[in-house]
């Protein structure tokens, strides 16, 4: 059995407000590593991608999500940190990376950092690369993060559709990116919580598989968060499993109003290429085979780092 799972954690602060969460990660059926690294630790839920091939990319995502974890302004149970801070805890995971690989290897982030202003919660959503943290609220769904590859670039110029995207050759092309590359700053979004809430994190080994629709049918089925990242994963496996797969669900629950009260919200009832996440400026020509890497494995411990240094 490759799988990684947990069950489902839950935390709380004074007000009430609290989190529930499962996570879990799969080497898929055709990868020999899992690259993928992921930390679920409130404050904060992220998911790494490695890419780099030769375990490479193992490091680079579990040197990012360790750094994540080690950081005081994100330290357990602290919900103060502000998108500049968590910049800076990514530049210094991006100096890590290159230092333990020599700028050859890199990975993706994204996820979320749960903060605090003025009393009332908010989503601090992050993200660089091709994963992606999707919000589920009030019964609307949406990708939140906005991919950095280059078909999302061709889609923003109206050069081919998002269908289109999902079985373009260079689908797996990211331009930004830790470890590799120029570019290594992140995309930020401020999202106030929602009683009900859901948040979806997960490495492209996921989006690869399911479509939104067929995501989007389970998120809001299965109640129990530990469950619903079982059956995506379980899911994408028996759509493929062409890449590794790794989900983090975010419940938020008694979540007060801005009048101090808490309010209730109840949730609504491809064939392709087997191929690598690759940053953009390593790639050959297009159309060239090359096998340079996609996503490291979490220990399962919590923090989601395994990366060797």
């Amino acid at each position: 059995m490759n799988s990684q799972t947990a069950a489902a954690a839950a935390t709380a602060n004074e007000s009430g407000f609290g989190l529930s969460y499962g996570y879990g990660t799969d080497r898929g059926l055709r990868r020999e590593l899992n690259e993928d690294s992921f930390i679920a630790s409130d404050p904060v839920f992220a998911v790494a991608d490695g890419m780099g091939g030769h375990e490479a990319g193992e490091i680079a995502s579990g040197l990012c999500v360790r750094t994540l974890g080690s950081y005081p302004q994100l330290a357990s149970g602290v919900r103060t940190a502000t998108a500049a801070e968590v910049q800076d805890c990514l530049l210094a995971a991006d100096g890590r990376i290159r230092s333990a690989t020599g700028a050859r290897a890199g990975t993706t982030l994204s996820g979320v950092v749960v903060v605090e202003q003025m009393g009332l919660p908010y989503w601090l959503v992050m993200n660089i690369g091709d994963s992606r943290t999707y919000l589920l609220s009030q019964g609307e769904f949406a990708q939140v993060s906005v991919d950095h590859s280059e078909v999302q670039e061709m889609v923003d110029a109206g050069s081919i559709t998002a269908e289109e995207a999902n079985v373009h050759p260079r689908r797996h092309v990211v331009t930004r990116a830790l470890g590799t590359g120029d570019e290594t700053e992140a995309d930020f979004w401020l999202l106030p919580i929602h009683e009900g809430d859901r948040i979806l994190v997960c490495s492209d080994g996921l989006t690869g598989e399911l479509n939104d629709e067929y995501i989007f049918r389970i998120l809001s089925t299965v109640g129990h968060p530990q469950d619903a990242v079982d059956a995506l994963i379980q899911a994408a496996l028996r759509s493929g499993g062409r890449d590794n797969v790794t989900v983090v669900v975010v419940d938020a629950k008694n979540v007060l109003n801005d009048a101090g009260v808490a309010t209730t919200a109840p949730r609504p009832g491809a064939d392709a290429e087997d191929e690598d996440t690759l940053p953009r400026h390593e790639l050959p020509a297009a159309g060239a085979d090359d096998d340079a890497g996609a996503s490291g494995a979490p220990d399962g411990n919590g923090d989601g780092g395994n990366g060797k240094e």
